[in-house]
């Protein structure tokens, strides 16, 4: 790691930004410096170049579900791994220069996921109006103020208003009041830490070969074990139409016997596991287990096999 990565955290930027948001709710970034980049995989690079000591880039959104060039570089580039999560509320408006008059919008930009979140509203609210997509919400924002000749207006966190000199025209525009939006920390691969005992683990999984119940071989895994899946998508490969892996978020921890239980498993029945990382809930929210599924079950079958062994021994 160069010398000042430790105190740097980089994320999707520019300045104004959901992400921004969410590093600085993060706190083992508290008090950092921080580096906006111009899209997430420019982000997650500057900490495999040791640049910054991590990253901070939108995983899920509660409306349109994953982020797909998080999930895959996540999956296909050199290794890294999420260390926390956080969860934002999502509450856009709609911003322009100062004096513009919602009957003369004729051009809007968005990140494609804020444009999905308030299609029906700008359906209803701005009818013929052309739609543009741009790599993030505060990137549209600056283009509105920096390219007055191309856009008219933004779709963007109100924040980014004041970083941009604009003014929010209207507040609330979302389709879905309860839209939310998971990002993650990502670091280089360290030593895994201590369970909290309310925790997530995200891996990427890739099967052997498709054949009847090759899903089911997967998740048998964790339903032998007691491991809750929160999320479970599938995405290509990219190396032929039709082949696919599974991006999976269960509950638990590495360190929790049912977890490490269930990744032997999927070692042994997929063509290759992607381990991204163990680390708390944004929630707080501990797991139910059932009986047979706890560490001390495990333990104590363990003990009850070891015995079972000594004697067949003698």
């Amino acid at each position: 790691m160069s010398s000042g990565a430790a105190d740097r955290y980089a994320y999707l930027g520019p300045a104004g930004t959901f992400t921004e948001a969410a590093l600085r709710a993060i706190p083992a970034a508290a008090g950092a410096a921080t580096v906006p980049t111009a899209d997430v995989t420019a982000a997650l690079e500057a900490v495999r170049r040791g640049e910054v000591s991590g990253a901070v880039v939108p995983l899920e959104n509660s409306v349109e579900g994953v982020v797909p060039t998080t999930v895959d570089d996540l999956t296909f580039g050199p290794p890294l791994v999420i260390a926390a999560e956080v969860a934002l509320a999502v509450r856009f408006g709609l911003l322009v220069r100062p004096g513009t008059e919602r009957a003369r919008i004729a051009r809007v930009a968005s990140h494609p996921h804020a444009l999905a979140q308030c299609r029906r509203w700008i359906a209803e609210q701005l009818p013929g109006v052309e739609v543009v997509a741009v790599d993030s919400t505060a990137a549209a924002a600056r283009a509105v103020r920096d390219q007055p000749q191309d856009y008219d207006a933004a779709i963007a966190a109100p924040v980014a208003a004041e970083a941009y000199g604009l003014q929010v025209l209207v507040e609330g525009i979302g389709d879905n009041e309860e839209a939310w939006t998971r990002f993650v920390l990502a670091r280089r691969p360290g030593p895994v830490g201590a369970a909290s005992g309310a925790d997530k683990t995200t891996l990427s999984l890739f099967m052997r070969e498709d054949h009847p119940g090759a899903l089911l071989e997967i998740l048998t895994e964790f339903a032998v074990r007691g491991v809750n899946l929160t999320r479970i998508e599938s995405r290509p490969t990219k190396r032929a139409l039709g082949d696919y892996y599974f991006s999976i978020d269960c509950e638990g921890h590495l360190r929790d016997a049912r977890v490490g239980e269930t990744l032997e498993g999927l070692h042994r029945v997929c063509a290759d596991v992607r381990f991204l990382g163990s680390y708390p809930r944004h929630d707080g929210r501990a797991p139910l287990l059932r009986r047979g599924v706890t560490d001390a079950d495990f333990a104590q079958a363990r003990a009850w096999l070891d015995r079972i062994r000594a004697r067949t021994a003698d």
